[in-house]
């Protein structure tokens, strides 16, 4: 049985980890299960409560998958935290698989599991990664060897769909595609910022200037302080 361990952290923004989770559960033979410190309920950047079904010591050693969502809000707490940083380092050592959607790549650049290797974000905090030694890239998602990380939010679902093509086959990916109907025709087409308008990406950008900041500092201290199970 697949054994898939999904972070869970105060903040955390909820389409990022249900929208994996969608597909996570419908694997067959997948015991997929949330984690946190202890199980303690959290609460969610929408204000919704999750419980871990395993703490940082119940969770199984060997994976299957590692997955962390993101979250900005939540996240930059999470890069200051060594419990959950070391937690991450020592699974994410042995997993098969490590990922992430949105900003759960800046975690696993935290706890050194993405130096030398490509990764997604979501766009306004994807140069981040070069702090860890990883190589931004702008993908919906990206694959590179045995780390899969998803852009931001949405990207959960395509995230999702490529894990589960890695794991159970094209075939079945598509079964699950079909499944819940995933036949994306947004309204708009502003969903990234080389086509949105430049004046909307530079509002946004300012509207959030100091919850960039923040998170920058948080990774530059992560950096300076490294994971004790941290591996090159």
């Amino acid at each position: 049985m697949l054994q898939i361990a999904m972070l869970i952290y105060p903040d955390m923004f909820d389409l990022d980890l249900i929208g994996p989770m969608t597909f996570f559960r419908r694997f067959g033979d997948a015991d997929a299960f949330l984690v946190w410190k202890d199980r303690t309920p959290i609460v969610s950047d929408l204000g919704l409560s999750y419980a871990a079904h395993h703490g940082f010591e119940s969770c199984p050693k060997d994976l299957d998958v590692l997955f962390v969502p993101g979250g900005l809000k939540g996240a930059v707490p999470v890069m200051r935290d060594r419990m959950t940083l070391d937690f991450l380092a020592d699974r994410g050592a042995r997993a098969r698989y490590v990922t992430s959607v949105c900003t759960g790549s800046l975690l696993l650049g935290a706890a050194g599991l993405l130096q030398g290797y490509k990764a997604a974000c979501h766009w306004m905090s994807r140069e981040l990664l070069l702090l860890f030694g990883a190589e931004p890239a702008a993908g919906r998602v990206v694959v590179d060897r045995n780390r899969i990380t998803g852009g931001g939010v949405t990207a959960g679902l395509d995230f999702g769909l490529t894990l589960a093509a890695a794991l159970r086959g094209e075939d079945h990916a598509k079964m699950l595609q079909l499944n819940i109907e995933y036949d994306p025709q947004p309204p708009f087409d502003a969903g990234s910022p080389e086509r949105a308008p430049v004046e909307m990406v530079k509002h946004l950008r300012e509207l959030r200037a100091s919850e960039l900041a923040e998170a920058r500092m948080a990774a530059e201290a992560a950096v300076r302080s490294p994971p004790a199970f941290s591996r090159p």
